[in-house]
């Protein structure tokens, strides 16, 4: 992933000072709820803005190695930022049942919680916590 690394920032001050829009704040409890219980971990921060759930260590052929957490999110200014996704035919074909977003390199961005489907998200989610433990 990147070199985000986990910290001990208070997750409710972030939220209180980061994310301006009520209604994103709101949304980001949701989303905090519903990934700890997906995830069975605690919300921790990684990076000045990204709120993560576990963690799992990766080496690349490279030799380049790290820690990353398992899934995540951020809710930036323009959109949510989704860190929940790895390319595999259940989460590509999950992709098209998922609602509106918009999709970058490895992050899905979407506006509120409405627009997307939770139910495959938690589907995602699962893959993507299955997908990383078994190859690490």
């Amino acid at each position: 992933m990147s070199k985000t690394k986990e910290l001990d920032t208070d997750i409710h001050q972030f939220l209180s000072t980061f994310v301006e829009s009520d209604s994103k704040r709101q949304e980001s409890y949701q989303l905090i709820e519903l990934m700890k219980n997906w995830s069975g971990f605690e919300p921790k921060m990684w990076g000045p803005s990204i709120i993560g759930f576990g963690s799992y260590h990766y080496k690349y052929e490279s030799g380049h190695e790290g820690d990353s957490m398992l899934i995540g999110f951020s809710p930036r200014k323009s959109a949510f930022s989704l860190y929940t996704y790895v390319p595999t035919p259940q989460n590509e074909e999950a992709l098209s049942k998922l609602g509106k977003f918009k999709m970058g390199k490895a992050c899905i961005y979407f506006n509120k919680l409405s627009d997307i489907n939770l139910n495959v998200l938690e589907t995602m989610c699962h893959s993507t916590i299955s997908f990383h433990l078994k190859n690490t």
